[in-house]
């Protein structure tokens, strides 16, 4: 044993002392107790691993959450304006309250806190989590599973009138949250899963994804607004034949985010789409980690991430694609980029492609830039002052991301939201 390995499993022993294992259910039992071996055998993270080294994993490691202040914001909240069933955590416990009915036609909906043996999410929690350690370990992803508190189990046998909305509040300065949920979309039904909020100061959070043949789930995320959290996030999605996944993720600020997508392809002709636009100023870490297996004939996937970067913050992208050796007619296509508004931002990228079949189509590209100089005068010689011409021109650099949003009216609700922060950041 390394010494490196010594010292992760020490941290993991640390922090393990310091967590309560919480009240499971008899299906979670044995999927926790795999988890739990898998993070000593593994131990915590460290910025020798190899995906972890342009991003700390201090603080979402340390045995103490830190502290974060609780903002109050006058603006409405993400989403608000959409008729959606609302299911509502605050530092990360249920509330029953504040949420609705957890009735809805197509629609099977469970507490994962107290939900009776299931058998459908007892095929899935945790399992695809295991699945997706190989190649890369993700110790953090194993300490939800094995810790997780709280959470949704959402079984979709049709489509639903209306989508559902995962809210998370934040109430504490040092609150410290780790959900998990599991979705199941049966064959040929179709879901929007929207999610906001900050959640908590320091926030672990799982989602496990079986998309069946035939069907479709589509993922709109917004995190924080002006907020001091610590995040790390996953999803693991298992993809049938002719299914479809969408997901777009909206970052605004906050000390460290750490979003991982890990999709697999597992029956043919399914697509796959993981898009990011995120903004951020001052003492700003975010980091998209993307792992995406084909392993079956004739998949699509496709990565837009883009970064919008002022004032000493940093973006990270590391985005692979493997193509396993039956995995034919495979169309890859991954892009990330980056618009620094000043010359103190950094942004970090690792694009990857490891292909084993002979018939694909498959690429990457990174970039980083500024403004547009010719383009910024361009505005300016008409008029439009300058702040607002930079404004403009952020946007349209965004747009590739936020046109990955497949309902229109969600994409100008993101849009919106986008518009808001460079007015409120405005020099």
């Amino acid at each position: 044993m390394t010494a490196i390995l010594k010292s992760k499993q020490a941290a993991a022993a640390t922090r393990l002392d310091a967590m309560s294992a919480p009240k499971s259910a008899n299906w979670a039992t044995p999927a926790r107790a795999a988890a739990l071996a898998r993070v000593e055998r593994m131990g915590l993270p460290s910025r020798r691993d190899e995906y972890w080294k342009f991003t700390r994993p201090d603080t979402l490691t340390q045995a103490d959450a830190p502290h974060a202040a609780v903002f109050v914001h006058d603006e409405a909240p993400v989403f608000d304006s959409f008729d959606r069933l609302k299911i509502v955590f605050v530092d990360g416990v249920f509330d029953a309250a504040a949420s609705d009915d957890l009735a809805l036609e197509s629609v099977e909906i469970s507490r994962l806190a107290d939900a009776a043996d299931i058998s459908w999410a007892g095929d899935i929690y945790g399992k695809l989590e295991e699945r997706g350690q190989d190649p890369v370990e993700r110790p953090l992803a194993a300490l939800n599973t094995a810790f997780a508190s709280d959470g949704v189990l959402i079984r979709v046998t049709k489509t639903p009138s209306k989508p559902v909305s995962l809210i998370y509040r934040h109430e504490s300065d040092s609150s410290d949250a780790t959900l998990h949920h599991v979705v199941k979309v049966e064959a040929g039904a179709s879901l929007t899963l929207l999610e906001n909020g900050p959640a908590a100061a320091r926030f672990n959070k799982c989602l496990e994804a079986r998309v069946a043949d035939g069907a479709e789930l589509h993922h709109v995320r917004a995190q924080g607004r002006d907020h001091e959290r610590r995040a790390v996030t996953h999803m693991f999605v298992e993809l049938g034949r002719e299914s479809v996944f969408k997901s777009f993720t909206l970052t605004v600020n906050g000390r460290l985010t750490r979003n991982e997508c890990i999709i697999e392809f597992t029956g043919d002709n399914a697509t796959a789409h993981v898009a990011g636009a995120a903004l951020g100023d001052g003492d700003f870490v975010h980091d998209d980690t993307v792992f995406i297996t084909h392993d079956a004939v004739n998949c699509e996937s496709r990565q837009v991430f883009k970064k919008v970067l002022r004032n000493g913050a940093t973006g990270v992208f590391q985005g692979k694609i493997l193509v396993k050796p039956d995995a034919q007619k495979t169309d890859g296509y991954q892009k990330s980029q980056s618009l620094l508004l000043d010359g103190d931002s950094q942004f970090l990228a690792k694009p990857e492609l490891e292909i084993y079949a002979d018939d694909v189509a498959c690429s990457h590209g990174s970039t980083t830039g500024a403004i547009d100089e010719d383009a910024l005068f361009y505005l300016r010689a008409r008029g439009v002052p300058q702040d607002v011409a930079t404004d403009l021109m952020t946007l349209a650099f965004l747009a590739e991301a936020v046109e990955e949003v497949e309902d229109a009216a969600l994409a100008d609700e993101i849009t919106g939201r986008l518009e808001g922060w460079l007015v409120r950041h405005r020099d």
